[in-house]
């Protein structure tokens, strides 16, 4: 179990303290630490309710925790709203999609380059006349599987490869930290290869922390998990670790036929 440090540790990237958040009564984050390492592959699982999405949320700054602390590569970020987070490298996917339905990819991600890049509204002039920006986009679509639909709108995209431009737009800010928000929520069965590939595939150097039910994904891409319930952690470890641990076989991964499937 991590101890808590009061200066930075120069492994740890984001580093939670203590965090606590009550809506009225209700606790639903309660006393949470998190380290997550440079260029870790780090899983945050649970049951439904466990307190997943609100934790991100105090992460990412949508919420402002009651109790509690965060920091990011040794900096307080606690009181941060979310566009200040992403402008110093911390960057979410969501859990529901949310794109420009009547951009194109590339189009889309000329934009998100541009505007990372403080070009802001000349985008589509950047988009001809930038070469850094054109090269960038063009490495991205190939990255993520998007050059053979480069040029279709968004909204005739099969689905997966929605979420492969949902995690383009992510990598296009250039993140040190990158929150995947449930990456392959609702993809069907015939597009999840190529998205788990290619979320293996991310770059060492950004460190991951993975919100994801999916166990065949959470065990072939963390290199360490940490197990929420009722706002709680209850336990942290190796994926070996967690697919053995009788509570979270008994509060989550039902009797460990699963679980020890990927052990």
């Amino acid at each position: 179990m991590n101890t808590p440090t009061h200066g930075h540790d120069a492994e740890s990237v984001l580093v939670a303290r203590g965090l606590v958040k009550r809506f009225g009564g209700i606790t639903a984050t309660d006393n949470v630490t998190l380290d997550l390492k440079k260029g870790a592959r780090h899983a945050l699982i649970g049951p439904n309710g466990a307190g997943k999405t609100t934790l991100i949320n105090l992460l990412t700054g949508v919420l402002e925790p009651t109790e509690g602390r965060i920091t990011l590569e040794g900096q307080d970020i606690t009181a941060l709203a979310p566009h200040q987070r992403v402008k110093r490298g911390m960057v979410r996917t969501f859990q529901i999609n949310q794109l420009f339905d009547t951009l194109t990819p590339l189009e889309t991600l000329a934009l998100t380059v541009s505007q990372h890049r403080g070009l802001g509204r000349k985008w589509w002039q950047a988009l001809g006349s930038s070469k850094a920006v054109t090269e960038r986009c063009e490495q991205l679509l190939e990255q993520f599987h998007l050059t053979e639909v480069m040029n279709q709108k968004t909204n005739v995209l099969a689905y997966g490869k929605r979420r492969l431009l949902e995690i383009a737009i992510a990598l296009a800010c250039e993140p040190r930290v990158l929150l995947l928000d449930e990456p392959v929520a609702g993809v069907p069965a015939g597009e999840r290869e190529e998205l788990l590939q290619t979320v293996a595939a991310l770059p060492a150097d950004v460190s991951v922390l993975l919100i994801e039910h999916d166990m065949d994904l959470v065990f072939s891409f963390a290199t360490r998990m940490t197990v929420l319930v009722n706002g709680a952690v209850l336990t942290e470890g190796d994926p070996e670790q967690i697919a053995n641990d009788p509570q979270v076989k008994a509060v989550y991964l039902g009797h460990g036929a699963e679980a020890g499937e990927h052990a």
